[in-house]
C-alpha cells in the first residue's frame, strides 16, 4: 500500500519538478568536478601550504597574505604581461584567419569537403605536439623557417633565444593552432545564414563586399562572440605551446601566468601561493568574459 502511494506521488509530479529531479545527477556531477575543486583552491589560497616543508601539523592560516604577495611579485606581473600580449595578438589574429578559412570552406566548390576536413587537423593536434613541431620549425640550424629565409637571401634568425623573436614565434604558432577552432564555429554560423538574403541583395545591386559587410558580419556576430569568449579564456590559460617551445625563456620573457602557476605548485611545491595565483587567473578570465557578454554581446 505504501509503495502504491509513492508511485502515485511520482506520477503527480509537475513538469518543472520532474525536470529538477532529472537534472539533479548533472548538478551533483558538476559540483564534484567543478565547484569542489574551485572551492578547495580558494580555501588553500588562505593558508601557507608548502609541501616541501609539510609536517603533521595543520598549515597556518595567513588570510590575504598570499594575495598581498602577488601584488609585489615582479615575476607575476611579467608573466601576466606576457599572457595579456598573447591574448591581444592571437585572439584577433585567430579570428581573422579563422574567418578567412570559414569563408573558404563555405564556398560552393568541389573541393569544399577537403577544405573542411583540413580545418580539423590543427585543432586535433595536441598542444604539446604543436609546440614541439613549431620548435623544430623555428630551430636556428635545422628549422624550416630559417631555411626559407636563407634561400630568399636573408640572414637566419635566433627565433627561440631572442625575446622579440621568441614571442613572435609563439604568437604565430598559437594563431595557426587556434584559427581552425574559430573557423569551425564561424563555419557553423555561416551555414545558418539564409541564402535568400544574398539573393535579394544581389537583385538590389549590392556588391560582394557590401553583402559581406551588411549581411555576413552582422549575422555572424553571435558566433563570433561565442568564439571570442572561448578563445580569450583559453588564451589566458596558455601553457603548452610556450612551455614546449621555449620553457619560458629567454629568462622570463615568454613565461605565461599558467606556466608561473605550474612552477610555483609543481616545481616549488608552494600550493598556498600557487592557489592564490590560480584564483587570480580565474577571476581575470571571468572579468574578460563578463566584458564580452555585457558590452560586445549586447551589441551583437
Amino acid at each position: 500500500m505504501l509503495d502504491l502511494k509513492k508511485r502515485r506521488q511520482w506520477r503527480d509530479l509537475s513538469e518543472s519538478t520532474l525536470g529538477w529531479w532529472l537534472l539533479l545527477p548533472s548538478f551533483l556531477l558538476l559540483a564534484l568536478i567543478v565547484v569542489y575543486p574551485i572551492g578547495r583552491l580558494l580555501v588553500n589560497s588562505f593558508f601557507e601550504l608548502r609541501l616541501a616543508d609539510a609536517t603533521d601539523a595543520t598549515p597556518p592560516f595567513v588570510g590575504w597574505r598570499n594575495y598581498q604577495d602577488i601584488w609585489y611579485d615582479l615575476e607575476f606581473w611579467s608573466s601576466l604581461k606576457n599572457t595579456i600580449w598573447i591574448a591581444i595578438v592571437t585572439v584577433p589574429g585567430a579570428l581573422v584567419v579563422g574567418l578567412g578559412l570559414a569563408l573558404l570552406a563555405n564556398l560552393p566548390i568541389r573541393q569544399r569537403a577537403l577544405v573542411r576536413v583540413s580545418l580539423l587537423l590543427p585543432w586535433a593536434l595536441p598542444l604539446s605536439f604543436t609546440g614541439l613541431i613549431s620548435a623544430w620549425f623555428f630551430n636556428y640550424d635545422h628549422g624550416l623557417v630559417n631555411d626559407i629565409l636563407t634561400r630568399l637571401g636573408f640572414e637566419p634568425e635566433l627565433w627561440l633565444t631572442k625575446p622579440t623573436q621568441a614571442k613572435i614565434a609563439i604568437w604565430l604558432t598559437i594563431i595557426w593552432k587556434t584559427s581552425s577552432f574559430m573557423a569551425l564555429i564561424l563555419l557553423a554560423g555561416l551555414q545558418m545564414i539564409p541564402r535568400s538574403l544574398y539573393e535579394a541583395a544581389t537583385v538590389d545591386g549590392a556588391s560582394r563586399l557590401q553583402q559581406f559587410w551588411h549581411i555576413t558580419l552582422p549575422m555572424l556576430a553571435p558566433s563570433m562572440i561565442v568564439a571570442l569568449i572561448f578563445r580569450t579564456i583559453t588564451a589566458f590559460q596558455t601553457f603548452d605551446v610556450p612551455f614546449t617551445m621555449t620553457h619560458g625563456g629567454p629568462g622570463y620573457e615568454t613565461e605565461t601566468l599558467a606556466m608561473y602557476i605550474h612552477k610555483m605548485t609543481i616545481d616549488y611545491l608552494d600550493v598556498g601561493y600557487g592557489s592564490a595565483l590560480a584564483v587570480a587567473m580565474f577571476v581575470l578570465s571571468m572579468l574578460v568574459s563578463a566584458v564580452y557578454l555585457r558590452y560586445i554581446g549586447r551589441e551583437a
